[in-house]
């Protein structure tokens, strides 16, 4: 058996979204037979080093959430585009029809099994941290599992407020829909722009909303320890930060062999 066949597949890109000109672009391929995952994970992604950056080798290799639900027939991914970054300068340059390689392995924690208890779920995200929430909204068992549940997604401004469609679907997606019930009453979505003013978005941090209690006024939803369960995910800063406020508010994290209510994921 060969290196690939052992360890990765090669897919093929079968579309390409830029959302924001040189900085967000999201992209779906083929999906590996036999590769599953849990909502919430991420895949490692490889690229043909075709720009023959020193010091890199022939296949770069980075981790990326999956954008796309566990039942869905394709897979798909949100980037960032980074400065004169090694993978990104290759990724971005991708067309439809393109290589990309996926490791046969899943990875990551950052799944709603780490709670057994609690009913309102709080995804907290920025940036391309908005990636697995949406692959955990895709999945009909996070709506089995918790009564109500609030996404807020941090941007810097409007334009990143990306993959407004597919959010304001939930509500109408047939398949959850016809499993779940009142879907539309059970789901709000928090937009957030910190740079600039935007009608009908929040503007300060997410530390901030939570700590002035206005995600409570705003959502109409209590937080408290029986029934708040929050996942967070973003740069490390902001991960950090939430997590300080969640914990000076009595929320202890969720590991494998101890209950708590926050779960995280650093997004670089």
């Amino acid at each position: 058996m060969s290196e690939v066949e052992d360890k990765y597949t090669r897919e093929t890109i079968t579309s390409m979204r830029v959302w924001v000109p040189g900085k967000l672009f999201s992209f779906t391929c083929t999906r590996p037979t036999g590769f599953r995952f849990t909502a919430g994970q991420f895949a490692r992604l490889g690229v043909d080093n075709t720009l023959q950056l020193p010091g890199e080798p022939e296949i770069i290799w980075r981790a990326y959430s999956m954008v796309s639900g566990p039942f869905d027939e394709h897979l798909e991914f949100f980037s960032i585009v980074v400065p004169e970054g090694a993978f990104t300068s290759h990724l971005s340059q991708l067309q439809v029809g393109s290589p990309v390689y996926i490791d046969k392995t899943n990875f990551g924690f950052l799944t709603t099994a780490r709670f057994e208890t609690g009913k309102d779920l709080w995804l907290l995200g920025s940036g391309t941290g908005l990636a697995p929430f949406l692959s955990i909204l895709h999945d009909p068992h996070t709506w089995e599992q918790f009564e109500n549940i609030v996404l807020v997604h941090s941007a810097r401004t409007a334009e990143e407020l990306v993959y407004q469609e597919m959010i304001k679907g939930f509500v109408e997606h047939p398949m959850l829909s016809e499993l779940i019930e009142n879907v539309e009453k059970r789901f709000v979505y928090v937009p957030v722009v910190t740079r600039e003013k935007v009608p009908n978005c929040l503007g300060e941090r997410i530390t901030t909303l939570l700590e002035q209690g206005t995600l409570v006024e705003h959502t109409g939803l209590p937080m408290n320890v029986e029934r708040s369960r929050f996942m967070i995910c973003g740069n490390p800063e902001m991960v950090t930060d939430i997590r300080k406020v969640l914990k000076s508010k009595g929320y202890s994290p969720a590991r494998r062999n101890t209950q708590g209510e926050i779960a995280v994921e650093n997004y670089w």
